[in-house]
C-alpha cells in the first residue's frame, strides 16, 4: 500500500499544545483497547462481527496496529453510547446489532452450510452485498429491513469506529481533535504547520523531512 503520508505519525502532537488532558485521556483509552475483548457481544455474535469488519474495511496484513473496528463497536454498545437519533425503521442499535448478526449467520447456514466467519472472503461479500441490496429473505430478520440496517447501522458504526482511531489518521493524515490548538488555514490546498504534509511525485523525502516535525 502506498504512503501518502510518509513519516507521519499523529502520536507524536500527544505532548504537545495541540492536545489537553482531556484529548489525550479520550485517545489513550482508544489506543489501549483490547482487540480480542468484548463485553456486549457473545462469543458467537462477535467472530460473526470481526468477519463483518475485515470485509468492509480491510486493513493491511503487515499494520503493526490495526484499528479494533469490532471493539470499538462493542464498547460503544456495552458503554449504551447512542447517536442521539435513529432511523424509525430500525430496533435500537444493542437490539438492531444482536438481529443482524444472528440473522446473517443464518442466511450463511442456510445458503452454505456453514456460518459467515467460515465462508470464503467471495461469499461474504455476496452475502454483505444481498444485505445492501435487501434480497436477503430469512425470517430471523424478522420485521427489521436488511437493507436499512445494512446503510444507516452496519457502514455508518463501521465505518465511524475507523476514522475515530489514530492508525487511521495517519493514513489520511488527519491531525486528531483540534483541541485546544484547533485549525486555522481552512483554505484548499493550505495547511497549518502541525499538519500532515501530503507526498507528490519526487517529493517524498520533503514530506517525510515535513512530517518527522509535525507537533
Amino acid at each position: 500500500m502506498s504512503e501518502r503520508y510518509p513519516g507521519y505519525d499523529v502520536l507524536a502532537k500527544r505532548d504537545s499544545q495541540s492536545w489537553n488532558a482531556q484529548t489525550r485521556a479520550v485517545i489513550d483509552e482508544r489506543l489501549a483497547l483490547d482487540p480480542e475483548a468484548h463485553r456486549f457481544f457473545n462469543d458467537v455474535e462477535w467472530v460473526t462481527l470481526l468477519a463483518v469488519c475485515a470485509r468492509i474495511v480491510p486493513q493491511p496484513a503487515e499494520r503493526a496496529r490495526p484499528v479494533p473496528i469490532a471493539g470499538l463497536i462493542d464498547a460503544k454498545l456495552f458503554e449504551k453510547r447512542g447517536d442521539g437519533y435513529r432511523d424509525a425503521r430500525l430496533p435500537p442499535a444493542p437490539a438492531a446489532w444482536r438481529r443482524a448478526l444472528e440473522a446473517l449467520d443464518a442466511e450463511s447456514q442456510a445458503g452454505y452450510g456453514v456460518r459467515f466467519h467460515e465462508l470464503q472472503p467471495l461469499n461474504q461479500d455476496d452475502l454483505l452485498r444481498a444485505m445492501q441490496e435487501g434480497k436477503t429473505h430469512h425470517p430471523a430478520w424478522g420485521d427489521m429491513p436488511a437493507k436499512v440496517f445494512f446503510t444507516k447501522r452496519l457502514l455508518h458504526d463501521i465505518v465511524t469506529a475507523y476514522y475515530s482511531h489514530p492508525t487511521a489518521w495517519n493514513e489520511i493524515g488527519f491531525g486528531g481533535p483540534a483541541a485546544p490548538r484547533g485549525y486555522v488555514r481552512m483554505d484548499f490546498d493550505r495547511r497549518d504547520p502541525w499538519e500532515a504534509a501530503e507526498v507528490h511525485p519526487g517529493h517524498e523525502a520533503e514530506a517525510r523531512r515535513d512530517n518527522a516535525r509535525v507537533g
